[in-house]
């Protein structure tokens, strides 16, 4: 695994995205490990192309690194970022039993979107060399308005955490959370530490792709990270991608 542990750091306080400019070092040849940190984002973005609202006082860091695996292992990394994110959180809380994740890399707090992760390969040296930007965005303080499933920050769950201090939790639970993996040979374990805080497990879920809706069961994690969904016939899906609805976000 790189030495995410003595990984350099730069930061901004405006940056247009910390996944963006972890693109244009990529282009440039840098290949991590590198934190970029920004006070603030003025274009900042999400999944599915979506923008990320990036007011000052929140957290938005991304991680550029180099791993020694091909772009499907390292795409692993989206459930490593999500057990960091609700590790750093869950130090935060006083209760953190309301912490939840949701396929494949929502950190929920109370039903509701506490974060964004957004994983972007930069750069394919080598077959089995992968060089990625994890983006990783945290409310502390702000929430946006007008989500679809709602969203809320640390603060108004009684947390109260500086950025700074943020990302330095975030940063050594990163570090542990990528060691664990061990380069994709150890994602079984990061399947399992997912699953047990699974929001919706078992219940009823629907995940949409394009223009088509599949119902059923969230039955949990394939082995390689597909989201498992039971239709009522008995069908088992293995989804690799898709928007998903879960029955606790409709409560």
């Amino acid at each position: 695994m790189p030495d995410v542990d003595e990984a350099r750091r730069i930061s901004f306080d405006v940056l247009d995205s910390t996944n963006a400019e972890a693109m244009r070092r990529a282009r440039a040849g840098e290949r991590g490990a590198l934190w970029i940190v920004a006070a603030r984002q003025s274009a900042g973005r999400g999944r599915h192309g979506r923008t990320w609202d990036s007011r000052t006082g929140n957290l938005y860091a991304t991680l550029l690194v180099t791993l020694p695996a091909p772009a499907h292992i390292a795409a692993q990394t989206s459930f490593v970022a999500a057990l960091a994110v609700f590790d750093t959180a869950a130090g935060a809380l006083a209760a953190p039993d309301r912490l939840a994740l949701k396929w494949p890399n929502d950190v929920l707090l109370g039903g509701r979107k506490l974060s964004g992760i957004l994983i972007e390969t930069v750069a394919q040296d080598l077959p089995e060399r992968t060089t990625v930007a994890i983006g990783i965005g945290v409310n502390l303080v702000h929430a946006p308005d007008h989500t679809r499933y709602g969203a809320t920050s640390l603060s108004q769950h009684g947390a109260f955490v500086e950025p700074g201090a943020a990302f330095s939790m975030l940063a050594a639970a990163l570090h542990r959370r990528l060691a664990d993996w061990n380069d994709g040979g150890n994602f079984a374990l990061i399947r399992s530490e997912w699953m047990a805080r699974a929001a919706g497990l078992g219940c009823p879920a629907s995940v949409t792709l394009g223009g088509r809706t599949v119902t059923g069961e969230f039955r949990g994690l394939a082995s390689d990270g597909a989201l498992l969904l039971s239709e009522a016939g008995g069908q088992l899906h293995a989804i690799h991608a898709g928007e998903v609805s879960l029955a606790l976000e409709a409560s």
